[in-house]
């Protein structure tokens, strides 16, 4: 299957607090949008790695995205290293989409930025035709994405550009709540965590509250870039 979006998140629900509005934007608007997660999230302080299996799986049905998988990585200790980029490359040239979404380049879980650089690499590697891959015993053709886009996580980075996510807000906070054992929940017995308050669910809104204000819209999500965004013309900008 052809792409036009594949996201990448080291967490499950890393790519629905990321940029989960974006990817409901632009499924209505027609685009084929995947997401890979590259570990289980099995170290997460709640749930399980088969709890968040099932709750990834809800979450994808909201956003509505064409397929999901998981690389099952070892969470917290996957490195950038051959074997792992290879296991990712095998997914670009499968879904070989125009544009690639991952991690933020620098963020408090050290997985994030891990995840972030150990794509970017293999998203320049997979469009050198003498790597090798298969799939199922099927050699795959070299593939490079166009652009790779970083969304913001925890850390109130820079971003290089945003994107007008209004009318999508709804369907963002409901992938993230869809991790029902991992946000806010006032009967949960399970151990806090940076994650769990209440003002981390809220900044969900809030923060993209905010960057929408900056642009005269109701909201907004933001990425970081690798290389000099290009317009055709001033009328490109809104």
């Amino acid at each position: 299957m052809k792409l036009d979006i594949l996201a990448f998140g080291a967490h499950p629900d890393d790519v629905e607090l990321g940029c989960g509005a974006t990817i409901a934007k632009e499924v209505s608007l027609g685009k084929q949008v995947g997401i890979v997660d590259l570990t289980q999230g099995e170290l997460g302080t709640r749930g399980s790695a088969a709890i968040r299996k099932v709750e990834a799986t809800n979450a994808a049905e909201v956003l509505g995205v064409n397929v999901r998988e998981n690389l099952k990585f070892r969470d917290g200790f996957f490195v950038n290293d051959e074997a792992h980029q290879l296991e990712i490359i095998k997914m670009i040239r499968k879904y070989r989409p125009e544009i690639v979404l991952c991690n933020a380049i620098d963020d408090r879980h050290i997985d994030h930025s891990k995840g972030s650089k150990v794509v970017s690499d293999a998203c320049f590697l997979s469009g050198l035709r003498k790597i090798e891959t298969s799939i199922d015993g099927v050699n795959q053709e070299a593939w490079r994405p166009k652009v790779v886009y970083h969304y913001i996580q925890w850390k109130n980075i820079e971003p290089d550009f945003v994107v007008d996510v209004t009318g999508f807000m709804d369907k963002k906070v409901a992938s993230v709540m869809a991790y029902s054992t991992q946000f806010f929940d006032t009967n949960s017995k399970e151990p806090s965590t940076p994650i769990t308050s209440k003002n981390f669910l809220d900044s969900i809104t809030y923060r993209a509250q905010d960057l929408g204000r900056l642009i005269n819209k109701d909201f907004a999500e933001g990425f970081t870039v690798e290389r000099y965004l290009a317009v055709n013309t001033l009328e490109d900008l809104i």
